[in-house]
């Protein structure tokens, strides 16, 4: 049977030549592992106000490639262990920089969208998410192990909403939030800006011009805005 790993990174910044610098995870056969790496790059002082991770804490331990953790990764995506991540692509892209290759995997930021039907959700951010359905955890944000302890509960709650949403077995779920994950989600509210709070669908009768303005501005970062290029222009009919 295919296991279950629960994972986070955290991360020198956010760009393309950023690199790990913590991974934390925990699997269903009972493996639990945080561990830091030395990149041999500066940590962005934007990205150390976010993890508290500073380069004196990281500057003796090993190089990610030369750990322990990458070969027991590797061993784990060779026979299609699932990955589980909040906001996945930013995880599995910084772990696929160090040379693994991620198979199947499931993003808990699309599930808890695809969930929320009517949209009443006002943000799909993990830590919201956590105090929003009453996770009672003690776990630190935006460290990697405490995230994923929050991120675990998370799962499982989303998991069993979803097998008595549809009438479906364990097996089953996992398999549809196998294929959400790999969809682009569709948005329908715009949560900033000056139609804060209104309906996409709204958006487009009312001021078509405003969402292909944003639809130009999500294009600059198309690798990163998959969810909203594609629901505007799901709205605009394009």
């Amino acid at each position: 049977m295919k296991e279950l790993i629960f994972i986070d990174t955290e991360t020198t910044g956010t760009g393309q030549n950023d690199r790990l610098i913590q991974v934390a995870y925990r699997t269903t056969d009972n493996t639990d592992v945080n561990e830091f790496f030395n990149p041999n790059k500066s940590i962005e002082i934007s990205a150390m106000v976010v993890h508290h991770i500073t380069e004196k804490m990281i500057k003796d331990k090993p190089k990610f490639k030369d750990s322990i953790v990458y070969n027991d990764l590797k061993e784990r995506f060779s026979r299609g262990d699932i990955f589980i991540a909040h906001n996945a692509k930013f995880d599995i892209d910084m772990i696929e920089k160090e040379g693994l290759k991620v198979g199947s995997f499931i993003d808990t930021l699309k599930i808890a969208r695809y969930l929320d039907n009517e949209s009443k959700i006002e943000s799909y951010a993990m830590q919201y998410l956590r105090y929003l359905l009453g996770i009672e955890i003690e776990a630190t944000a935006h460290d990697a192990w405490g995230d994923i302890l929050v991120l675990e509960k998370l799962f499982y709650r989303l998991l069993k909403k979803l097998m008595e949403s549809q009438d479906i077995s364990k097996n089953e779920a996992l398999e549809k939030m196998i294929d959400i994950s790999l969809k682009p989600s569709l948005i329908k509210i715009i949560n900033f800006g000056k139609h804060k709070g209104e309906k996409l669908e709204d958006i487009a009768k009312n001021d078509p011009g405003y969402l292909k303005w944003l639809l130009n501005e999500k294009m600059k970062d198309e690798k990163n805005e998959e969810d909203w290029i594609y629901s505007i222009k799901h709205y605009l009919h394009i």
